[in-house]
C-alpha cells in the first residue's frame, strides 16, 4: 500500500458533512403542556398503604452457627428441575453484626429501637474498626516475625489505635472477655 493510497476515514465524514449542515437546528424546545391540563392520578397501591417503620423491629435472625461462618454462593447457570422450570437462585447471605448491635442495644435501652441506616452505619463502623485493629495486629506479628496473631497483638493494635481512656476501657473489656472465655474450658 502506498502513502498516496492511504486517505483514512476522512472521506468519508467529508461525504455527509452537506447533509449534516443543511438539517436545520431547532431554536426553541417544544412547548410542554399547561400543568392544569395533565391529569392527576394517584397510584392505587400506595394510597392506602401507611409508611412502614422499622424503628422497633428486630433484624432476621441468623439460623445455626454453620450459617454464620458458610456463605452460598450464586450458580453460573440457572438449573432447570423436573419439568423444566428455572429454579430460583438462593440469596447471597451478607453478614453483618446486625444481630448483636441490637441485642446490646436492647441489653442498654430496652425501649429503643434502631433505623436500618442507623444500622448500616453503625455495621460500617464495627467493620472498619475490626479492619484497622487486624491490620495493625497483622503489622505488629510480621515486625516480631511471628506467625501468630494472639490477644497480645491485639491489645497493642488497640492502644495504638484508639484514643486514651477509649483504649485503657476496651482492654479492660477485652481481657475481661478473654478470661471468661479461658475459664470456661473452650479449646
Amino acid at each position: 500500500m502506498h502513502i498516496h493510497e492511504s486517505r483514512g476515514l476522512g472521506h468519508l465524514f467529508k461525504a455527509r458533512l452537506p447533509s449534516l449542515i443543511a438539517q436545520p437546528l431547532p431554536l426553541q424546545p417544544p412547548p410542554l403542556p399547561h400543568p392544569l391540563q395533565i391529569p392527576f392520578t394517584a397510584p392505587a397501591s400506595t394510597a392506602s398503604k401507611a409508611p412502614a417503620s422499622t424503628a422497633g423491629k428486630a433484624p432476621a435472625k441468623i439460623e445455626g452457627a454453620k450459617a454464620a461462618k458458610k456463605t452460598a454462593s450464586k450458580s453460573s447457570k440457572p438449573s432447570t428441575g423436573a419439568d423444566g422450570e428455572k429454579k430460583k437462585r438462593k440469596k447471597t447471605r451478607k453478614e453483618t453484626y446486625s444481630s448483636y448491635i441490637y441485642k446490646v442495644l436492647k441489653q442498654v435501652h430496652p425501649d429503643t429501637g434502631i433505623s436500618n441506616k442507623a444500622m448500616a452505619i453503625l455495621n460500617s463502623f464495627v467493620n472498619d474498626i475490626f479492619e484497622r485493629i487486624a491490620t495493625e495486629a497483622s503489622k505488629l506479628a510480621t515486625y516480631s516475625k511471628k506467625s501468630t496473631i494472639s490477644s497480645r497483638e491485639i491489645q497493642t493494635s488497640v492502644r495504638l489505635i484508639l484514643p486514651g481512656e477509649l483504649a485503657k476501657h476496651a482492654i479492660s473489656e477485652g481481657t475481661k472477655s478473654v478470661t471468661k472465655y479461658s475459664s470456661s474450658g473452650a479449646k
